[in-house]
């Protein structure tokens, strides 16, 4: 949560800050709401995925289609969307191709905010790391250094604690779910004892008094 907030409020305070100010075209342009909105939402495309990026322990072909498939769709789209006639599009009108592309500032603006949004999230996951690293990294650096090869008592160590019960995900839900249902079948249960104790013993009180 901390990191989601200090990267909307980097985004915001550069993005105004940069655009409101000055002129961010060689004839003098200046940005109004929808150049700026646009440009502030390009810097959130970019910072989710880059950061999404960074947590990722093994990257397959999958995941590079996911990341860079979706910055690179939400130009397509951007620019397929100013294309549209002026009703449908609105101020969006040849934003990209016209207004914000042939400017150098927008792109730097961009590279800036990247910077300014994930140096911090990969000190602290590289601090993580080499102070009090998960599982997976041990495992990462010991097939990286080939310490499975050298100590193989280690490795099977290691290897049967990345396949412990984890306390997320499906299963735990699946767990958690299923012991939910337990209780609730032991109330009923001590409910019904307790109905069935007192029935009875109504029924020989009254076969007492008959």
């Amino acid at each position: 949560m901390g990191n989601g907030v200090y990267a909307s409020i980097v985004i915001f305070t550069l993005n105004l800050g940069i655009f409101h100010v000055q002129s961010f075209r060689s004839d003098g342009q200046t940005a109004d709401m929808n150049a700026m909105g646009t440009a502030m939402f390009t810097c959130i495309i970019w910072a989710v995925n880059v950061q999404i990026a960074l947590t990722m322990s093994h990257f397959t072909w999958i995941q590079h289609v996911m990341i860079w498939g979706s910055i690179g769709a939400w130009y397509i789209f951007l620019a397929l969307y100013g294309m549209l006639p002026p009703k449908l599009s609105g101020n969006i009108f040849h934003m990209l191709i016209e207004v914000l592309a042939p400017a150098p500032i927008f792109w730097l603006t961009t590279l800036l905010v990247i910077a300014a949004t994930t140096l911090p999230y990969l000190f602290h996951i590289s601090y993580q790391r080499s102070v009090n690293p998960l599982d997976h990294h041990i495992i990462q650096e010991i097939k990286h250094f080939k310490i499975d090869l050298e100590d193989e008592r280690m490795w099977k160590r290691e290897k049967s604690k990345a396949r412990e019960k984890t306390k997320i995900g499906f299963t735990a839900r699946v767990d958690a779910k299923i012991r939910q249902l337990r209780v609730k079948l032991q109330r009923k249960h001590s409910v019904l004892s307790v109905m069935s104790g007192t029935s009875s013993n109504d029924t020989t009180s009254n076969s007492q008094q008959t």
